[in-house]
């Protein structure tokens, strides 16, 4: 029942979201926004968006390598489907693509694969939290601190959580089972995790600068202000319940942290709008182009996981 009423305002809000954009002849902001970006500044969005997607497939080869012998090539093609697939798919779904796919095409095991997907989502929202913290409005400088320590105090308790409760072993039970399996799914998710961090924090530094130039660009404004509506759409990323394909609660959470550097809430709409479909549009193209010219598998992995 509470999944249904999460779809069900995830729906509406994307209603919403459709009926404000067709009410007010939104496209044509969004193509007005579109032509005050010059071509140097929509390259240089394309580029850094291409090398953040390398950026999250160097991340995932990096922890499955030693189980898999997967090449690049290979998880790239993985990475960028995913990709594609939670941009364009309702309610988060296409989350699946990720653990199907390795399950599939690597033989990872799905318990493996699903803790794995969910340490790479940890890992995204604490490094947008602690992010935030330097560019949200009026905070106390000891406020932010607080903040930001708090977020690495959780990040570091998660893999030693993982690491140090072999106890759960002994035990017996369904429940005690499971949680066994995931902790240990999850010890080998961040057996490197300090690697791990590095190359999330370089996708997410790469990544947040490409959407805060790109709206600083649409608004004719700093890259500090496109800073903020970028990390707002990311924070709205985050709330339990979304919009078909994020519309609605992308925007939103955009605007709202544009709101306070004098961005009116109808223009923040517009630029976060159209960056979202940006962000959509290059997640397809690159979705089609691994369809296209990327290995699904490297055979030697399987002749490996034989021998």
């Amino acid at each position: 029942m509470k999944t249904w009423i999460k779809r069900g305002l995830g729906l509406a809000i994307t209603l919403g979201l459709l009926a404000w954009v067709l009410h007010g002849a939104r496209w044509q902001d969004v193509g007005a926004s579109l032509a005050h970006v010059s071509a140097l500044d929509l390259g240089l969005a394309i580029a850094a968006f291409a090398a953040s997607y390398l950026l999250r497939a160097a991340r995932v080869h990096d922890e499955f390598r030693e189980e898999t012998g997967a090449r690049f090539a290979a998880i790239l093609r993985l990475t960028l489907l995913h990709n594609a697939s939670i941009n364009i798919l309702p309610f988060r779904s296409g989350e699946a693509t990720f653990p199907i796919l390795l399950n599939r095409w690597f033989g990872v095991p799905s318990t493996r694969a699903v803790v794995a997907l969910l340490w790479l989502r940890i890992q995204d929202a604490f490094v947008v939290l602690a992010l935030a913290a330097f560019v949200w409005p009026d905070l106390h400088p000891a406020l932010r601190a607080a903040w930001i320590g708090a977020v690495v105090l959780a990040a570091g308790a998660i893999p030693v959580w993982a690491a140090r409760h072999p106890e759960l072993e002994a035990r017996a039970g369904k429940f005690s089972s499971a949680v066994h399996r995931i902790r240990a799914a999850l010890a080998e998710s961040t057996r490197h995790h300090g690697r791990g961090w590095l190359w999330t924090i370089a996708n997410w530094s790469l990544k947040l600068a490409a959407q805060a130039w790109l709206l600083g660009a649409l608004l004719q404004d700093s890259i500090w202000t496109g800073l903020s509506g970028a990390l707002g759409v990311e924070l709205a990323a985050i709330l339990p319940i979304q919009g078909v394909a994020g519309f609605g609660t992308y925007e939103a959470g955009g605007a709202a942290l544009l709101a306070p550097h004098g961005i009116t809430f109808t223009s923040g709409l517009n630029a976060a709008l159209t960056l979202h479909l940006f962000v959509i549009a290059s997640a397809l193209v690159a979705g089609a182009l691994a369809l296209a010219f990327l290995p699904a598998a490297n055979p030697v992995s399987k002749l490996e996981s034989v021998d």
